[in-house]
């Protein structure tokens, strides 16, 4: 899809994706992804290997992995990323032909994936691109759950919560084999909520209390401070639906670099970061109360800014 901006050049028009829910669950039944590809944006790099394990109360029912053929040579760093060699896709079938059997296979299957937005930005696109299907399967995020039941870990790639858990880890990327990894980090993610809330009911219990939060109750650590991070001693609000972490997250990192969060927009605002969701409704017109507010302050003179979600992961140096 193009868009004519205002010099008449065209633009290619960025995919609203109309994702399903973000869960902080452990249901009964799932299926845990992966899949490998060319690069990392959605737009312009292509899948080259998906798997999937169905699972039912832990124990395996199916399972589906296939290579791609992404109709084009690979690039030798991809190649030893990955262990995928030319040889091995030049008889794959293509993109298009195994996307759909793949999202037949999920089914209406919770998804559970480690940095799942990755995966499931490729496979949304490439089933909206090739056969006009939008991908809305609610998921769950196992580099979330560690987030919120690991804080004692510096990093919470896939290679770090399986070395938390002291199992084997493989250097060389192959989509199966992560799959087999996440689906046990997130049965010892399941564990470690037991252990450390009880019950699962009761973590989606205290996960829906802290929902409602108050910018005032979050406290940085000093130790963490950057003092010439843009975020420093600026006081942040937060604004609709983020989509690659909880708003809660997102606080504590702005008061861990030292920034002061608050509740609303007022005139001592210097940074409105809107979620991407909230964003795009933004671009049809559709206007939260804060937002509205802003706008109100910045044509008043106010020293405001008005962040997307993509450009707060850029001022905090972190990958999505």
């Amino acid at each position: 899809m193009f868009e004519i901006s205002i010099d008449g050049i065209y633009k290619s028009k960025k995919i609203q994706r109309e994702k399903g829910k973000n869960l902080l669950e452990f249901p009964s039944e799932y299926v845990v992804i992966d899949i490998e590809t060319t690069g990392l944006d959605a737009k312009y790099d292509s899948i080259i290997e998906v798997a999937g394990i169905k699972y039912t109360n832990g124990i395996e029912k199916a399972r589906f992995h296939e290579l791609i053929n992404p109709q084009h040579s690979l690039d030798s760093f991809i190649s030893e990323l990955t262990g995928i060699t030319n040889e091995m896709l030049k008889d794959a079938r293509f993109e298009n032909e195994v996307v759909v059997d793949f999202y037949n296979f999920i089914g209406n299957s919770t998804v559970v994936a480690h940095n799942a937005h990755f995966d499931i930005n490729f496979i949304y696109d490439s089933l909206l691109r090739n056969h006009d299907i939008k991908f809305g399967n609610d998921f769950i995020d196992t580099l979330r759950l560690s987030r919120r039941l690991l804080p004692q870990l510096k990093h919470h790639k896939l290679k770090d919560v399986v070395e938390y858990f002291n199992y084997e880890y493989n250097t060389t990327h192959r989509a199966m084999f992560d799959v087999e990894l996440t689906s046990k980090v997130f049965e010892s993610l399941k564990e470690a909520t037991i252990i450390k809330y009880g019950t699962v009911q009761n973590f989606i219990d205290f996960c829906k209390k802290s929902s409602n939060l108050n910018a005032n109750d979050i406290v940085g650590n000093t130790d963490k401070h950057q003092v010439d991070n843009l975020l420093y001693e600026k006081v942040c609000v937060l604004t609709g639906k983020l989509e690659h972490m909880t708003r809660k997250e997102a606080m504590q990192i702005i008061a861990d670099i030292g920034g002061i969060n608050a509740n609303g927009v007022t005139k001592k605002t210097n940074y409105l970061i809107l979620g991407n969701f909230d964003y795009n409704s933004n671009l049809k017109g559709d206007k939260s109360s804060k937002l509205k507010k802003a706008e109100k302050y910045i044509l008043e003179g106010q020293d405001l800014q008005i962040l997307s979600e993509n450009v707060f992961y850029d001022l905090i140096n972190m990958k999505v």
